[in-house]
C-alpha cells in the first residue's frame, strides 16, 4: 500500500493539511458495458442504449437493456447494461457472482482487461462470446483535480476509507481516480456495501495520515 503522508508534507505549502475528508458512497450492482458492435450483435442492428437513468458521474447512464451472463457453472440474467457503448466489452462482477458463473476473474481497475476472463453475453438478438473483459472492480474513489490538489493526491494513489458502526472497519487499498469529468464518489460492490452495512450516498471519511 501506498501512504500519502511524505507527498503530502511535500505539499504543505500549496495545501491546508488535513486528517480526513468526506466521501458519499456509491454502491454498484453487477453491470456490463459494451462496444457498440457488441450492442448490434446482442439487440440488433443500428440499436442504440435507451437511457433509463443517469448514474452519478457525467455522461455515465443505466440503460433500459438488460443481458445474460452465461459461465462454466451457471447463469445471471438480468445484468444491466450501462452506457454510453465504451471501446471495449467489460463486466463488472462481485465475488459472489463469480462463483455462481464459474470465472475468476482478478481485481482490477476500470478498463484493464488484459489477462481476465471472458463469458458468454446473451441478448434478444444474439450471443457474444467474450474471450475477456470479466473484473472484480477495485474499490475507487472518483475526484477532479482540484479535489486532488486540495487533499494532496494523484491519480493512482491509495488511500483508506473508515466506516463506522457496529459493522463498521477500514477499506483498505482504496484507488484514487482522477478526471476533470468526476464527481466526488466511492465505488464498493454490493457485496462490500453489504458486509459493512453501508447505503448509498451515506458519508465516509478518507483517511490521510
Amino acid at each position: 500500500m501506498e501512504y500519502n503522508g511524505v507527498n503530502r508534507l511535500l505539499n504543505r505549502e500549496v495545501v491546508d493539511i488535513v486528517a480526513s475528508f468526506k466521501v458519499p458512497v456509491g454502491i454498484s450492482n453487477r453491470h456490463i458495458h459494451l462496444s457498440q458492435e457488441h450492442i448490434e450483435t446482442l439487440f440488433g442492428i443500428g440499436h442504440t442504449l435507451t437511457k433509463m437513468k443517469d448514474l452519478s458521474q457525467s455522461g455515465q447512464f443505466a440503460s433500459e437493456e438488460t443481458v445474460s451472463l452465461i459461465g462454466p457453472k451457471g447463469t445471471i440474467q438480468g445484468v444491466r447494461v450501462l452506457g454510453p457503448a465504451r471501446k471495449a466489452t467489460q463486466v463488472e462482477l462481485t465475488g459472489t457472482d463469480t462463483f455462481k458463473l464459474g470465472v475468476k476473474p482478478p481485481v482490477r481497475d476500470s478498463g484493464k482487461l488484459e489477462d481476465t476472463p471472458g463469458v458468454d453475453v446473451e441478448g434478444p438478438k444474439g450471443r457474444v462470446r467474450m474471450e475477456q473483459g470479466v473484473i472484480v472492480a477495485a474499490r475507487h474513489i472518483h475526484m477532479t483535480p482540484q479535489d486532488a490538489t486540495k487533499y494532496a493526491l494523484k491519480d493512482g494513489d491509495h488511500v483508506r476509507v473508515a466506516v463506522p458502526g457496529p459493522r463498521g472497519g477500514i477499506l483498505e487499498q482504496v484507488l484514487i481516480r482522477v478526471n476533470p469529468d468526476y464527481a466526488l464518489d466511492l465505488h464498493i460492490d454490493t457485496d462490500e456495501g453489504n458486509a459493512f452495512g453501508l447505503v448509498n450516498g451515506q458519508q465516509l471519511d478518507v483517511l490521510l495520515d
